[in-house]
């Protein structure tokens, strides 16, 4: 045991249980656990909507170490100097944390762990956040994968999730404790305005992540094959902002589910959510091997194409003012509740790329400061995945038809009812294209087009020919 206290250093990993580099701090004695904001060039800063998120899981995470006997110390600056701040003051001699996977924390966590060896300071780091490491598998060749079939071929057997670690029951916190950032200065809430009023489902933290997985299993799980692409229902778990903080690990999810899969459609439901854990883990490879996807084409034949510059289609399609019904419902959710359901995403992300041929850059960008669940992985990939540009993409002539896929993924409409009040009186059958509907139909419902609810920015059809016209015409 050392007398000195370890530093546990939290990231992504806001839990206690399942915390393998936790685990292995508490090992070696009294331990201080810290968080740090650190937004330091290259570092990504976060968006607003993970920055309230963050506000309301670390204080979740502060409780929960209080609990048992141990502060939460917040420092906020260049990691580097914040730990080199912290050992002076507390003679620590051991650094503990869990991996991160981006570019700008690898280059980082590379500089700041060679430091600190060479100061005589001992770090080790673990996986709490994928079920493989990005090195772990590789081609025939020893490269990197880029289709995913292929890799989750080669993934999904090396999956190992034995038995969790617990929870601690105490920490013993060192004998003195150095000076923490009140969470309030950070101001990680929004003010003037506070936005945030629509986020009220949400529950940031361990305990939430928890119940959120418990919910998902009861109630959700059963339908999640058949029922996972209907917006309109509650059949996708919600778990990706708990995940991507770590407020739950993929271990313990990808345990949970298996442990339901008792019955034939339960089987099917769960096998179709695990191979959705290994999409996550697919995208958190590519961005290790391919690190300039979040700037750069990974197709480069794309640095080619002729993106539009249009200010205003892009706030049309921010503010959910398309004049197609299910790409605004999508849009007005994002900006309610800090999500969208996956279908809806790839929807509204075809017709910004591919109808409105606005880069796909701005659109993550868009996402990245809108999701709760923003993670840069997960969110690059998906839109080079729709945009063509990226690996295992959709192929170029792959252009989401927005009236067609609400008819089909929202067949009563009642989504498109819930986040495009203004369309609520609206049949089924008028609803997904209210321009194709007679005077009578729309007077009934109190819509008036280009006042009430506006024309369709574009028309698809055209808007299709000519993204596949410059698409062909790429090198």
């Amino acid at each position: 045991m050392s007398a000195a206290p370890t530093i546990f250093w939290f990231r992504a990993d806001l839990r206690l249980t399942d915390n393998p580099a936790l685990t292995a701090a508490l090992e070696q004695g009294s331990v201080l656990p810290v968080f740090i904001w650190d937004e330091t060039p290259p570092i990504r800063p976060l968006g607003g909507a993970a920055r309230w998120w963050l506000d309301k899981s670390l204080r979740a995470l502060a409780a929960d170490l209080a609990v048992r006997g141990a502060p939460l110390i917040l420092r906020r600056g260049p990691a580097l100097g914040v730990l080199e701040d912290l050992i002076a003051e507390t003679g620590a001699q051991e650094v503990f944390w869990n991996r991160l996977y981006d570019p700008a924390s690898i280059a980082r966590d590379s500089e700041l762990k060679a430091r600190l060896t060479q100061a005589g300071v001992r770090c080790r780091s673990y996986n709490a956040s994928l079920l493989i490491e990005p090195w772990e598998v590789a081609t025939q060749t020893g490269g990197p994968f880029r289709v995913f079939s292929a890799f989750w071929r080669a993934a999904e057997p090396r999956v190992a999730c034995s038995d969790g670690l617990a929870a601690p029951a105490a920490l013993r916190p060192p004998e003195k404790t150095p000076a923490s950032d009140p969470i309030d200065a950070w101001s990680l809430h929004p003010e003037h305005p506070d936005w945030s009023g629509g986020f009220g489902e949400w529950t940031p933290g361990e305990s939430g992540a928890a119940k959120r997985l418990q919910t998902f299993l009861d109630e959700a799980l059963f339908e999640y094959s058949g029922g996972r692409d209907r917006p309109d229902r509650a059949w996708t778990s919600k778990l990706s902002p708990h995940l991507h903080f770590g407020e739950i690990g993929p271990r313990q999810v990808w345990r949970a589910v298996q442990a339901r899969a008792l019955t034939g459609a339960s089987l099917k439901s769960s096998a179709t959510f695990l191979k959705e854990l290994g999409w996550r883990e697919f995208n958190h490879h590519l961005l290790f091997h391919y690190p300039r996807t979040p700037s750069d084409n990974l197709d480069a034949r794309f640095d080619a194409f002729p993106w539009r510059e249009s200010s205003t289609d892009l706030k049309l399609w921010q503010r959910g003012k398309t004049g197609y019904p299910i790409i605004d419902a999508g849009m007005r959710e994002l900006w309610r509740t800090g999500w969208m359901h996956n279908r809806v995403r790839m929807i509204v992300a075809s017709f910004l790329i591919k109808d409105l041929l606005i880069d796909w850059r701005l659109g993550e960008a868009w996402f990245w400061d809108t999701l709760v669940d923003a993670d840069i992985a997960n969110n690059v990939a998906g839109w080079q995945w729709t945009a063509g540009s990226g690996a295992d993409a959709a192929p170029y002539f792959r252009v989401f038809n927005p009236v067609l896929q609400g008819e089909r993924f929202d067949p009563e409409g009642d989504y498109v009812r819930r986040w495009v009040p203004e369309l609520s009186r609206l049949p089924a059958s008028a609803i997904h294209a209210p321009w194709r509907s007679d005077s009578l139909v729309l007077s009934d419902a109190g819509v008036r087009l280009g006042v009430t609810y506006p024309y369709p920015l574009v028309d698809h059809a055209q808007a299709r020919d000519r993204a596949l016209k410059l698409y062909k015409e790429l090198p």
